[in-house]
């Protein structure tokens, strides 16, 4: 109960707010008095803001980046962990990678401009032996790979704890049943392994999907003064700069609330496919 309590009052309560997008909200006024415009609010997609269209080509380039590079990463390292004989060796290098989830973004951010800033640590290297600086931090064209290796270095090693789990309950009589007719570590992974983590990989992918528009709001909202907003606006940090900063409370709704029903329509279309896959995805049919 106490549970639920919070998922209603953090999750569901707050979703009443999201009537803002058809009104002009006044804070002083407050929600219920402020007038309605009906969908007044939305045209800010519907006539093309190049603000807007800029922030959504980067939420999507962002993601499309981080599903193929990112996603991937903890399924290679709980294979490679799994494969270590050693379970010492792997509980040292299991607790080495999923250390860095329990960073927060902003102690993240430091490390990384402390490394790769313009007065980091390489540039200094690099300035003692009479080379030019490299500021990797503050290099707009850089930016999606810079915030994709933040991505990698801090959360793969903890969603590689869900396939590890995973693994273990894969039957070891298949393993056996595989080297008797002649498979190799190869084949094994290939005919028992991967088919034993496509569960989890089909329902955590869905669930990738339907987050895929929220990008990072921390991380992109810490170094945007050193890209700036062409290269780092993304929809959450525009929603954040419309309305809390601009005070455009009507069209940042709007765009928030068109953001999160594309999200439910993307794990309601993925969990359909992967009904279709034999899979049971985030609900049975």
């Amino acid at each position: 109960m106490p549970g639920l309590a919070v998922v209603l009052a953090f999750h569901y309560y707050p979703l009443v707010g999201n009537v803002i997008a058809f009104k002009d909200y006044l804070p002083f006024v407050g929600i219920w008095d402020s007038p309605w415009v009906g969908w007044d609010n939305f045209g800010v997609i519907v006539d093309g803001d190049a603000r807007f269209w800029n922030a959504v080509s980067n939420t999507l380039v962002i993601t499309a980046v981080q599903t193929v590079f990112v996603f991937p990463l903890p399924i290679v390292l709980a294979l490679l962990l799994n494969s270590l004989l050693s379970e010492r060796l792997k509980r040292i290098v299991q607790s080495i990678t999923y250390l860095p989830h329990f960073l927060s973004w902003v102690i993240i951010v430091a490390i990384f401009q402390t490394v790769f800033g313009g007065a980091g640590s390489i540039s200094a290297f690099l300035r003692q032996h009479g080379y030019d600086g490299l500021n990797i931090i503050g290099n707009a064209d850089a930016f999606i790979a810079l915030i994709t290796a933040q991505v990698m270095w801090k959360d793969t090693g903890w969603a590689a704890i869900l396939f590890l789990a995973a693994l273990s309950q894969i039957d070891t009589e298949l393993y056996e049943a595989s080297a008797v007719d002649g498979a190799g570590r190869w084949r094994q992974m290939w005919h028992v392994t991967l088919p034993g983590l496509r569960g989890i990989i089909v329902l955590l992918f869905i669930l990738q999907l339907g987050s895929s528009l929220t990008v990072g709001f921390e991380q992109l909202i810490l170094q945007q003064p050193a890209v700036g907003l062409r290269a780092s606006e993304v929809l959450d940090t525009y929603v954040y700069n419309q309305g809390v900063v601009g005070g455009n409370w009507g069209e940042a709704t709007a765009v928030g609330l068109v953001k999160g029903l594309i999200g439910v329509v993307l794990v309601l279309g993925a969990n359909k496919i992967a009904h279709w896959l034999g899979e049971a995805g985030v609900y049975r049919r």
